[in-house]
């Protein structure tokens, strides 16, 4: 995939598909997961860590017990791509699957 950097225009209709959850600020693309205790944060972080290899590209991800915040931003341009939207869309996929489990 060629990296290139998204226009304010480009990243507004991204961020429209992707959600309200989502928040851009700075050239990071941020969302902040709650989850049930310390344990399910840290198996997220797993799933995240295999979507992201598989991506080969990198989230920054920081627990706070049982809250997870993951930023986004491709580092070589220091701006957002389309892989931070990729990679935003198959995290908050994961999220989805993960809370419905949960749920069950």
């Amino acid at each position: 995939m060629d990296e290139r950097k998204l226009s304010d225009t480009e990243i507004a209709a991204a961020g429209a598909e992707l959600g309200a959850d989502w928040r851009v600020s700075g050239g990071i693309l941020r969302r902040e997961l709650e989850f049930y205790n310390f344990m399910s944060a840290i198996r997220f972080v797993n799933q995240v860590a295999e979507l992201a290899e598989a991506a080969d590209h990198h989230p920054d991800m920081h627990i706070y017990y049982k809250r997870l915040v993951i930023e986004l931003t491709t580092h070589k341009l220091k701006a957002l791509s389309d892989k931070d939207f990729t990679l935003a869309h198959k995290i908050e996929a994961a999220f989805a699957e993960a809370s419905a489990n949960k749920a069950q």
